[in-house]
Formats: structure tokens, sequence, C-alpha cells
């Protein structure tokens, strides 16, 4: 584990070194705010379906072999049970975020995210480095510190100084890791890289339409914002771990 403790470490430095911050302002003042049947921001809020959608399937062929996904061994499927949790719930925080953008709606959009990325990691970990560390204590320890993440800055928009820091870590500390870790460890019975790749590809796509919101939303003449592209491409990422699932080896095998 001395990639995790090294990689932890630098994410350590960089919060302690770096000033805190803020939650920028302007956040909130997204492109679309286009209301349809009853529904304020309607693209935005609707275009988070697709999460829920995925995170059901995930979960569904765990445990029920969705897909033609064959089944794990004992403890295995946990990390990815938490990262599939994370993902269906991303669907409702986001929506009700969008609903009526602010702070504190922000606070249950950004918490399932988290769940889900330290899931992915332990998922990674597990798989490539040290089963049993995951198993044990590792799993639970960097979900924990996801959702820490997300209520230090709640807490301190609550007192009048929010920062990000510690969520930003949390957020793209396993974009850095995991292509380390894939890497520098290759094989592994039930991650495969090709399909990690494409799922940080397709996050860095999404993040990359987020932030031309605006931009996007004029160049579609108000057909469809950035953000609302953001969504759909973002959920396009635990669709690649779903689609890997279908690759793991049977009884037998590997």
């Amino acid at each position: 584990m001395l990639l995790w403790g090294l990689t932890a470490l630098a994410a350590a430095g960089m919060f302690l070194f770096a000033p805190p911050i803020p939650q920028d302002s302007t956040y909130h003042l997204l492109a679309d705010g286009r209301g349809w049947l009853g529904i304020p921001n309607f693209g935005n809020v609707m275009s988070n379906l697709p999460f829920t959608i995925v995170g059901i399937a995930g979960l569904g062929a765990l445990w029920r072999g969705w897909f033609g996904v064959p089944p794990m061994g004992d403890g295995d499927p946990v990390p990815f049970a938490y990262f599939f949790i994370g993902v269906a719930l991303v669907g409702p925080g986001s929506a009700w975020y969008h609903l009526d953008p602010n702070n504190s709606t922000l606070f249950w959009d950004r918490l399932p995210m988290t769940i889900a990325f330290m899931a992915l990691v332990a998922a990674v970990l597990s798989d490539r480095i040290s089963r049993a560390w995951v198993a044990c204590r590792g799993l639970n320890l960097l979900v924990a510190a996801g959702i820490v993440s997300v209520v230090w800055w709640d807490y301190g928009e609550i007192r009048g100084a929010g920062d990000l820091r510690a969520y930003a870590l949390v957020q793209f500390w396993p974009v850095i890791l995991i292509p380390l870790v894939l890497y520098l460890f290759p094989g592994g019975r039930h991650v495969r890289a090709r399909y990690l790749v494409a799922a940080l590809a397709f996050y860095a796509l999404a993040k990359l339409f987020e932030h031309y919101d605006h931009g996007v939303f004029a160049l579609t003449g108000g057909a469809v914002s950035g953000h609302s592209i953001k969504h759909l491409l973002a959920a396009l990422a635990p669709a690649a771990i779903l689609a890997m699932m279908r690759d793991w080896p049977r009884k037998g095998e590997g």
C-alpha cells in the first residue's frame, strides 16, 4: 500500500499548503433555467435520470446476474456495490439540487458522488493490490473520507467560511491514483484498464461540458445546455464499469 500512502500524503500536503477554496458564488447560475411540466430547470433535473438507471442496473448485475454478468467471490462485490449505490443516489441527489440550486441542496448532489469516487478507488486497490486491506478497513475508510469532505465543506458554509479543498481532493485524487495503479500493477481479475480509461475519459469530457455550460447553450440555440450534456456524459462513466463486469472471469477461469 506504499503507492496509496504516497499519493495520499501528497494530497494531504496539497490540502495543508493550498489556501482555502470558497464556493464560487456564480456556480449556481446555470445556463438552462427553463421549466416544463411544472418542473423547474427541467433539462438539468431530468438529465440525472441515467445515473439512477445505471446504478440500479449495476446492482442488479452484481446480485442477479443481469446482462450476463458472472458472480464474484465472497466479499469481492462489496466495493462495486458501494459504487453503484452511490451512482444510483446521484440521480435524486443531483435532481434535488437542480430543482433549487443553492449551497444547501448542493450538499445532496455532492455526497453520493464522493461515495462512488471512493468506492471505485477501493475496487481498484482491492483487485490490483490488496483485497484483504480493502475488505478489512480500506473501503469504509475511503468512503468515510469522501463523506467527511462534503460534510466539512457544508459545515464551513453554514459558518460562513466554506472550504472545498477536501472535496476537490476526493474528486480528483482518484483521477490520478487509478491510472497509476493500473499502470504499475497490471493484471487483476475484475478491473480492466480499457474500461477504467473509458470511464475517466467520459468523466473528463463531462467536466469540459460543465465548464462550457453557457457556451454550449448558446451554440445550440438554447436547445440544450452544457450542464445537461455533462450529466449524460458523466452517466456513461459508470456505464463503462457495468460493461466491464461482463468480462469478469467465471468460476475456474483466470
